[in-house]
């Protein structure tokens, strides 16, 4: 068997980008760790909200966390208040300041990570392999 490429990485900076954008430097690994803290956060935290992909972009003092989601409304909340906590809870991991914007997937059913978590999530229901594949 030959070494396969990754699909992702043939398309990286031509028709996809980066789930991280920023500079390293010389403190390239805790950023990275940080930055795989948030993810696992996130998708343990959100789990039903229907996440496809989570891009995390920082400045020198601001860290930028733009979620796309199926269901805004479960990550939004009532008057914004479960992005408020979640936005302390991201700040108490990182110690830095936070900014999340959620970004809305008007046709989930064409997304493959989602479609994949829900089928997933059937299955773990018992339900059967028949009815859970679309």
């Amino acid at each position: 068997m030959g070494q396969k490429t990754n699909p992702i990485a043939n398309r990286l900076g031509i028709i996809r980008g980066w789930d991280s954008n920023w500079f390293g430097g010389k403190d390239f690994e805790p950023k990275l760790v940080e930055d795989d803290k948030i993810r696992k956060y996130l998708n343990a935290r959100l789990a039903k909200a229907g996440i496809a992909k989570i891009v995390i972009e920082r400045t020198l003092k601001l860290v930028t966390v733009t979620i796309h989601t199926a269901r805004p409304g479960i990550i939004i909340g009532k008057g914004g208040q479960e992005v408020d906590k979640l936005k302390e809870e991201l700040k108490k991991i990182t110690k830095k300041e936070i900014q999340i914007n959620i970004s809305e997937i008007k046709r989930p059913e064409i997304d493959a990570v989602i479609v994949g978590n829900t089928v997933a999530s059937q299955i773990e229901g018992r339900i059967s392999y028949r009815r859970a594949i679309p």
